[in-house]
């Protein structure tokens, strides 16, 4: 049969959510164009049901992540930074479309993006020494801090930054042992969806990365104020929602990370690994019974 007699087959895109890839329970899905306004595919159009299934998928994973070593989570987020170099081409050319980039832009953005998986998996065993440690007390204590993960983290993705902004926010997430929610651009899903395809190859436990598609006004108010998630990050919110967000947020005392502007190009440090961190403390009695030293 020749080219001309084939049909063509069109990718279809499906949320990520507990490790399989449903579509949306209200059935309903919204046009997705390129930087000129050609239509790309439909893309599932998240309800707050789908939130909150993501939510408990997200819970559910919480336990056996936040216990996995930092050496294997270490492992499988450079297992991901494999996967996605397996299927460069077909992230080129979906940022290149999403973002309007050239196709040697959008080469540079992924390879870019990979490079940042491959940086936070060497912080998983690292971020510690970074962030916890041995304190000096007065007494005949053990004092020592160590960090650990906040719990599930809702994460709105960069509007703009639709590859390297996106990993960008996810990967210190998981890094440090959280397990997120996560909001595509709105107006550029595509790449998301598509990570989620390979997150399902890649060792990374179903639950712990879990993402929708949809009107960020829409799905976000409801993990805002969902009692069972722990933290939020603002990146991908404007100023308004932002404020709502931060507002229904309090009303369980959940970790925000601002909005700000960022070059997701430049050095991204260590300030996403330590966002959503909590810190526990704990004393021990040394076994020294005075001035002198004696010990039991």
């Amino acid at each position: 049969m020749s080219d001309s007699n084939r049909l063509s087959v069109f990718k279809t895109y499906k949320l990520y959510v507990g490790g399989k890839f449903p579509r949306s329970e209200s059935g309903r899905v919204y046009e997705v164009t390129d930087s000129k306004a050609n239509w790309l595919a439909n893309a599932p159009l998240s309800s707050r049901k789908d939130a909150r299934d993501a939510v408990v998928a997200a819970r559910k994973a919480f336990g056996g992540w936040a216990g996995a070593t930092a050496y294997n989570r270490g492992q499988i987020l450079y297992r991901i930074a494999e996967m996605l170099e397996g299927r460069r081409d077909q992230f080129v050319r979906e940022v290149a479309d999403a973002e309007g980039l050239s196709k040697s832009k959008a080469a540079a953005v992924v390879d870019a993006a990979i490079d940042r998986w491959v940086w936070y998996a060497g912080w998983t065993d690292k971020i510690a020494q970074l962030a916890g440690g041995t304190n000096p007390v007065a007494g005949p204590y053990l004092n020592i801090s160590s960090p650990e993960p906040t719990g599930v983290v809702t994460v709105i993705a960069p509007q703009e930054s639709s590859f390297l902004g996106l990993i960008s926010v996810i990967a210190p997430v998981i890094a440090t042992g959280n397990t997120a929610v996560v909001i595509a651009s709105e107006k550029s899903p595509l790449p998301a969806l598509s990570l989620g395809e390979v997150l399902a190859t890649s060792d990374l436990p179903g639950g712990v990365v879990n993402i929708l598609s949809g009107k960020t006004a829409e799905i976000t108010p409801s993990l805002a104020s969902h009692q069972d998630v722990n933290a939020i990050d603002l990146t991908g919110a404007d100023a308004d929602l932002a404020r709502d967000l931060e507002i229904a947020a309090a009303d369980n005392l959940k970790r925000v990370y601002r909005p700000r502007p960022v070059d997701f190009t430049a050095d991204p440090g260590t300030h996403r690994l330590t966002a959503f961190l909590e810190t526990k403390t704990v004393w021990h009695p040394t076994g020294s019974l005075g001035a002198s030293g004696s010990a039991y």
